[in-house]
């Protein structure tokens, strides 16, 4: 994507669930969008299809695999400019650490921490030549509490937690913010993946007595690009009061 009147914001897994809130999100405060999936290419360009007549915002599609490096390469050969990226893909793994294969856990780790370091590497240069940018990551709230039957899923939001916490300290002085969200439950497509019985002992835990919206999570998103640039190496906890 060239060089537009507006600020351009990246969004991985754009397609549903919280990737697409934020994309609405961002469309209505008139960012130019990159809109990347892995496999839903027709939900992702209806989404942008409707956020460009919605909103009148340049919206691109991409499907690529973020966990991939020569992928997320592919991704950026076309970008020149930058100011938001926003870490969203991300993929969850229920079950026993001992029935997990090598491969499961490579592709959790490949997606939710991995896809970071791709997509930092290749936005950096170009928001240090503007000397300005936003990095959100999206985490968990198991990254710092850790959870039973996840405990992939735990370690590569962990991995992100840290990964967002150090690389805000190197990129301050260049004036680029890295943060994140701990996100509780929220209810997407992914946590569709827990039974009804789950979903209702989680919520009966949670103070708010409800799951999470995705366009809360979505307008968090917009308020960390928009924040005071002396906020940085924050992880932001929404979740109901739960933790």
């Amino acid at each position: 994507m060239s060089k537009s009147d507006h600020k351009t914001a990246l969004i991985t897994g754009a397609s549903r669930g919280i990737g697409r809130a934020t994309a609405e999100a961002f469309a209505s405060a008139g960012f130019a969008l990159i809109l990347t999936c892995h496999s839903s290419m027709k939900e992702l360009e209806t989404l942008a299809a409707h956020l460009h007549s919605q909103y009148g915002v340049p919206c691109l599609t991409v499907q690529a695999d973020v966990g991939d490096a020569s992928d997320v390469t592919r991704l950026f050969h076309d970008i020149d400019e930058l100011d938001v990226l926003i870490n969203n893909a991300g993929i969850a793994h229920i079950g026993l650490l001992t029935d997990m294969s090598p491969e499961q856990w490579r592709r959790v780790m490949a997606v939710n921490l991995d896809a970071c370091f791709y997509t930092c590497r290749a936005a950096i240069p170009l928001m240090l030549k503007k000397h300005s940018g936003r990095i959100i990551n999206v985490s968990s709230v198991w990254g710092a509490q850790g959870a039973s039957m996840e405990v992939a899923y735990s370690a590569s939001k962990g991995g992100v937690n840290a990964f967002t916490k150090a690389l805000a300290k190197e990129l301050a002085p260049s004036n680029i913010q890295v943060n994140a969200i701990a996100c509780g439950v929220i209810d997407t497509a992914m946590n569709s993946l827990l039974s009804q019985s789950d979903l209702e002992e989680l919520r009966s835990e949670i103070p708010a007595d409800r799951l999470g919206a995705p366009e809360e999570a979505a307008q968090l998103i917009l308020q960390i690009a928009q924040a005071p640039g002396y906020m940085t190496g924050q992880i932001i906890t929404l979740d109901g009061g739960w933790y």
